[in-house]
């Protein structure tokens, strides 16, 4: 590609939820875990996936960073 071409494509930013979503390979890793975790036996690949996107979208979905109230011995 060209440098004029590719200087002149639009640069795409991602959304804040595209930020905080997890990748394919998130939940393929997490899905090979839980595969493992299970010994290896065949037969419940789609049960695995399911179970690792929920695990996955889970831990996407909790907020980072943001400090609650601290509690204070009295």
């Amino acid at each position: 590609m060209s440098r004029k071409l590719k200087n002149s494509m639009p640069a795409t930013k991602k959304t804040r939820s595209e930020k905080n979503a997890p990748t394919h390979a998130e939940i393929a890793l997490r899905a090979y875990e839980i595969f493992l975790e299970r010994g290896s036996a065949p037969g419940e690949a789609l049960q695995d996936w399911m179970q690792a996107e929920r695990e996955v979208l889970e831990k996407y979905s909790k907020p980072r960073g943001k400090v609650g109230p601290r509690l204070v011995a009295a």
